[in-house]
């Protein structure tokens, strides 16, 4: 039985049990030896995307020295960048370190939170998915910790329904798969799909891909790290974390291409002038129009064989969905609303939602580092924020509404001198209004 099967109450409610929600949780018992807390997720499993995403292939595309947790290194990595099923490894190797497994309650959809002025609490809607039924949970600070690699992107090419072989997402693999000897559609020219087509290539009979915006990649050499190199991680004081820091400070110097002035504008264009020769000779311009029985259909009027249509077309950003009211009836989209854009002070909390934090809230996106760092950084402000309430020195804890604006204000100047000032169709939205641009993940 898990801790919190007849519990309707917690000092700390998680939502997901991710990252975000493994970070929250070990932090919570580490800084504040609170064990008063209960993390909720919909899936069967924890882990997050690294449980929801198993497509051949899968990893992390961040050296895994760097995508791990500061006070959690692990020195047993086979590779630079390992698979998925290692990073899920390790996940649940820290869950069991720090207690956090048997707090976790799977199968449960977040559908709603409501502040209670009376009681300074939140009361949260929850679904348990295995019955369909519906229950609430009380807490005195919520955190929402839902990640945004989840909910699969729709595909609505019409005549999909008419095909007749196997339509998947590379979140919603399935194991029993076989692409062999098979004519295979990949869509989509990302993360996922730039891991995908490797893995499946010698399988498959013959592979074509669609892509929305044309990109090269070059291969990765994953570098193997032998026994030596695991006994001198384990064993020699201070190597670990000298390798972290300098993935770090070598990522940190990649930022400059993100940026809209010279340098960063040279950065790209050195990467940009090396592959536009190339895509422009094997990627012609030619979208799918419509999807038969056994057949893709292009603009052109050319016709692919396919049996099998692997997507590879991200996720729907769905995470700011739930419904959440905060003092005097006021929901976040009307929040949001007088601001034009979604927002949050320092990406974690908003004025009028006393303690109510997320964790990779708006803005919190970055293009050339470990989430797992971002995440951690988040974590520590919520920590230092929430003191007080955790203490029972104070009821809540709130921003300032002036505060709020003037750092959203001033996030939105620097936004401007970057490359995240125009609306994309990936998985760091960028969303342009009247008022502002935003990143947000």
């Amino acid at each position: 039985m898990v801790l919190s099967e007849n519990k309707t109450s917690s000092k700390v409610l998680i939502i997901g049990a991710g990252f975000s929600g493994l970070a929250t949780a070990c932090q919570l018992r580490r800084e504040h030896n609170c064990d008063d807390y209960v993390i909720y997720d919909r899936s069967p499993a924890p882990g997050g995307t690294w449980w929801a995403n198993k497509y051949p292939g899968c990893a992390v595309d961040i050296p895994a020295v760097f995508y791990s947790l500061s006070f959690a290194p692990n020195p047993d990595f086979s590779k630079v960048y390992p698979p998925q099923a290692e990073i899920l490894e390790y996940f649940n190797k820290v869950a069991d370190k720090f207690d956090v497994s048997r707090h976790i309650v799977r199968n449960t959809e977040w559908e709603g939170a409501y502040w209670q002025d009376l009681t300074n609490s939140w009361l949260v809607k929850l679904k348990d998915l295995s019955t369909g039924q519906t229950f609430y949970h009380e807490c005195k600070i919520l955190i929402s910790a839902v990640g945004a690699l989840v909910n699969p992107n729709r595909f609505g090419i019409p005549g999909v329904e008419t095909f007749e072989g196997d339509i998947v997402h590379t979140a919603a693999w399935k194991a029993d798969l076989s692409l062999h000897q098979k004519d295979v559609i990949v869509v989509g020219n990302g993360c996922s799909a730039a891991q995908l087509i490797p893995a499946i290539a010698k399988e498959a009979g013959s592979i074509t891909q669609f892509i929305r915006t044309p990109q090269f990649y070059l291969q990765n050499e994953n570098m193997q790290i032998d026994d030596n190199w695991k006994f001198i991680f384990r064993y020699v004081p201070g190597v670990l974390r000298l390798l972290r820091l300098m993935v770090f400070l070598f990522l940190e110097s990649t930022a400059v291409r993100f940026n809209t002035n010279y340098k960063g504008g040279k950065a790209r264009n050195l990467s940009a002038e090396r592959s536009k020769a190339y895509i422009q000779s094997t990627a012609p311009d030619d979208p799918i129009v419509k999807i038969s029985s056994h057949s893709i259909f292009t603009k052109s009027g050319q016709e692919y064989h396919a049996d099998a249509i692997l997507l590879a077309t991200g996720f729907a950003l769905t995470q700011y969905e739930v419904e959440l009211v905060g003092r005097n009836g006021r929901t976040r989209d009307e929040h949001w609303g007088n601001f034009g854009y979604k927002e949050a002070y320092k990406s974690t909390a908003m004025s009028g939602f006393p303690n109510f934090f997320y964790v990779l809230g708006p803005n919190s996106g970055k293009g050339h580092t470990s989430a797992i760092y971002c995440i951690e950084n988040y974590v520590n402000l919520v920590m230092k924020v929430i003191a007080p309430v955790l203490q029972d020195r104070s009821s809540f804890v709130e921003v300032k509404s002036d505060s709020e604006k003037e750092y959203n204000e001033n996030l939105h100047e620097k936004i401007a001198t970057t490359i995240f000032n125009t609306s994309c169709g990936s998985v760091r939205k960028y969303i342009p209004s009247s008022c502002a641009t935003i990143i947000y993940i």
